[in-house]
């Protein structure tokens, strides 16, 4: 933090300029109002403000911290003036002393000096959204006996907190989330706040805390003045068990221990916490069954248990919880089917129960009564039944989820009802007729995101103009149609959505060559086509999709949160979640196709691609230099081809490349070496067996410039051979010749003579 002398202030001259007499009486009034008042603040008040200062202690300790930091943009303290003027800097009335130090996102960086713990009457320190390091001074705890707030978060800030213990028995609220702090979490730390009743809030999250759950700290049998309301122990590497005693933090209303690696069922007196609005413990390794006792929970807002083991039905009477605003049970081992009662969680708005074992007829469901509910995801389960009708009514769905169940028929038009509906996967279902689902879709005019492959099974995809409007799906993003058996050709209508960004049509059965259109879609950064009937060559057009050649186009994509994440579940992509369409990485899959031709050196041009595979096709010729030009290439695929010559040294600059295969084509010469290249195995170059070098068996390309003795002595014999019938055909040819010119008329043909 620099430090930056200001100009005073100059008190201006008590002699006034004469004025002019008012020419009315109102006038005069004012006027003579505003020198009274004018007076009085250079007699009365500046005095009183001038003789002000903070306490030196307090501006010494101050110009110490701010010797260890910097700033951006700088701070106005200055050695000069009044340090109860400083930024961030508020003193009491009586003293002068500092009691608030508050310096949120200033952009402070470098350590906490070990002089503010000088500071003695602070009761609020606010440095959070810095970049702070290092570890906290020891006796920080200790010595600000006043402390109510403690708001470090956000820092990189380094340690462990056991060697602290405070003293204080004001303290309100600690904050020291999203640091890298580690170890465990002493009693000492925070037990005098806690006895005290002062302590309402503590969020440790985002850190490195390890051991069990110090909830005997927070909530103890003993302690009957805890004021505790929010505790925030999540994204650490807590283990053990959820530890009883929770009920004893009567007021406790968020509890969050989610992302740790606790075990065991939830203990029973959990449900004692009766003013509990949040509980969130998802991505642990909880198992046990959802006890009915939840429904003790009458204000809970947020249930939250994603990504645990819990198994058997959910909690028969959960509609109860008249006041459950998220319900997310998503990534577990239930069963059974919904619940009747849930249709009485009316303020219900988010209800995400995906990757689980439900079962039941989904369209029996009434989902009517849930006109709060915005995001519904009950993917990945076994319901059955038809798409559920009720769900158009509930006006305020922006997202729907549906994948992976066994639901069949069709899309109805009553779905354009869902005026904010933006997110739409309902693949690998038995839904059929897609030229209807098209027609019908495209009047959801909120859509970017539709997901529907692995249904309408071997029907043609439709290609004729009306199929889909000028203005339809004009906001529509993601379309993937992967998966359908779909006959056919590309349809020309995708050249009119001119924000589709990604593009999933693999393992169809379409036909017929890649469009040049494709090329000119602006925001287009994602194709997978591979695993259909494509023929023809690699179109230049395509290697000039604009997103995936230029800055300015790049930085133009829209980068709106999805309604729900994604998973890229191409082969290569490792199953990949995105909750931002544009982290996706660019890619372009055409594998496993009839594609032939030439690679055309345009390829050159896509530098912002990450994937590219072409494997598995005809492709010939060689492999174009300016492959080198993709610096932002992670994975290359050429297996499979007929590739021919060598492979270009350039590639040695691709610096990203994790995978490389030109497997099964016939190229020849020397593998490249250095970089990225030693690190690739035989399976890389297999199938080539012309190639040399390491790591392929043939590890030398040397060839010996003079043959071996044996070889030289059956070149000369075969010569001798050679020359020897020369001389016989000779003789006997002449022979004949003779002959055949002494018979008069009787000619004798020729064997293999040309015929005119």
């Amino acid at each position: 933090m620099e430090i930056i002398k200001m100009k005073n202030n100059k008190a201006t001259s008590s002699k006034e300029k004469k004025e002019e007499v008012p020419t009315t009486p109102c006038q005069g009034t004012k006027t003579q109002l505003l020198l009274f008042l004018g007076q009085w603040f250079f007699l009365v008040l500046l005095p009183s403000f001038a003789s002000a200062a903070c306490d030196q202690v307090d501006h010494e300790a101050l110009l110490s911290l701010a010797s260890e930091v910097s700033s951006s943009p700088l701070l106005n303290w200055s050695a000069s003036t009044d340090c109860c003027l400083w930024e961030g800097i508020l003193c009491n009335q009586d003293d002068q002393r500092v009691i608030r130090a508050s310096l949120p996102g200033r952009g402070l960086s470098g350590v906490i000096s070990p002089y503010i713990t000088n500071l003695t009457y602070l009761t609020h320190l606010n440095l959070s959204w810095n970049s702070l390091s290092g570890p906290l001074p020891d006796d920080l705890f200790s010595s600000l006996h006043h402390l109510q707030v403690l708001d470090l978060s956000f820092n990189h800030l380094i340690g462990q907190l056991s060697s602290f213990s405070s003293q204080t028995t004001a303290l309100q609220t600690v904050d020291l989330s999203s640091n890298s702090f580690n170890g465990t979490i002493p009693s000492s730390f925070i037990v005098s706040a806690v006895s005290a009743g002062t302590l309402t809030t503590f969020n440790v999250s985002y850190n490195s805390f390890t051991g069990p759950i110090p909830l005997s700290v927070f909530c103890s049998n003993g302690n009957n003045h805890t004021s505790l309301t929010i505790l925030d122990l999540s994204f650490n590497k807590f283990t053990g068990l959820v530890p009883s005693g929770l009920g004893a933090c009567f007021k406790l209303q968020v509890f969050r221990t989610g992302f740790n690696y606790l075990s065991g069922s939830l203990p029973d007196d959990i449900y004692d916490a009766a003013n509990l609005q949040e509980l969130s413990l998802p991505f642990n390794h909880l198992s046990g069954v959802i006890s009915d006792d939840i429904t003790r929970l009458k204000n809970l807002k947020i249930l939250w248990l994603t990504s645990n083991q819990f198994s058997g039905p959910i909690p028969s009477h959960i509609g109860t919880l008249s006041r459950l605003e998220s319900l997310l049970l998503s990534s577990n081992y239930l069963t059974g089917p919904l619940p009747p009662s849930l249709t009485n969680c009316k303020n219900l708005s988010i209800f995400i129960l995906s990757f689980n074992n439900l079962t039941g007829d989904l369209s029996a469901f009434n989902f009517s009564t849930l006109q709060h509910l915005t995001k519904l995801d009950l993917g990945n389960n076994n319901f059955t039944g038809e798409l559920p009708q009720s769900l158009y009514s509930c006006k305020s769905l922006t997202a729907i989820r549906l994948a992976s169940n066994q639901l069949r028929g069709q899309i109805l038009p009553e779905i354009v009802a869902l005026k904010s509906l933006a997110y739409l996967s309902i693949s690998s279902n038995n839904l059929i007729n897609v030229t209807g689902a098209l027609r019908i879709l495209m009047g959801c005019k909120s859509l970017t995101a539709l997901t529907f492959g692995k249904n309408f099974g071997f029907e043609i995809l439709p290609d004729y103009d009306n199929i889909v409007e000028p203005d339809g799906f004009h906001n529509l993003q993601l379309l993937a149609l992967d998966g359908c058996q779909f006959t056919g050709q590309l349809p020309s209508w995708l050249a009119n959505l001119k924000n589709l960004q990604v593009l999933d049509l693999a393992f169809n059965l379409i036909t017929g060559s890649i469009p040049t259109w494709l090329g000119s879609l602006p925001n287009l950064f994602y194709i997978d086509l591979s695993h259909n009937l494509l023929t023809g060559g690699l179109p230049n057009m395509l290697c000039g999709l604009p997103v995936l050649t230029s800055k300015e186009a790049v930085d133009q994509v829209e980068r709106g949160y999805l309604e729900m994440p994604i998973f890229d579940m191409s082969s290569n992509a490792n199953n990949q979640r995105y909750n931002l369409l544009s982290s996706l990485p660019p890619a372009i899959y055409l594998g496993s196709n009839n594609l032939s031709g030439k690679i055309p050196i345009e390829i050159g041009q896509l530098k912002f691609i990450h994937t590219l595979d072409l494997s598995h096709n005809n492709f010939s010729g060689r492999i174009p230099d300016q492959i080198s030009n993709l610096t932002n290439l992670e994975r290359l695929d050429l297996s499979h081809n007929h590739l021919s010559g060598d492979i270009p040294a350039s590639l040695k600059g691709l610096n990203f490349l994790s995978f490389f295969s030109v497997a099964y084509n016939d190229l020849q010469g020397l593998v490249p070496t250095g970089s990225q290249f030693d690190t690739f195995t035989t399976s890389s170059f297999e199938g080539n067996p012309g190639l040399c070098g390491p790591p392929t068996p043939k590890r030398s390309c040397h060839q010996s410039p003079q043959s071996p003795p044996q070889v030289l002595e059956v070149t000369q014999r075969s010569k001798t051979q050679r020359i020897l019938i020369a001389l016989i055909f000779g003789i006997f040819f002449g022979i004949g010749f003779g002959f055949g010119f002494s018979m008069d008329d009787k000619r004798i043909p020729i064997i293999g003579r040309r015929r005119k």
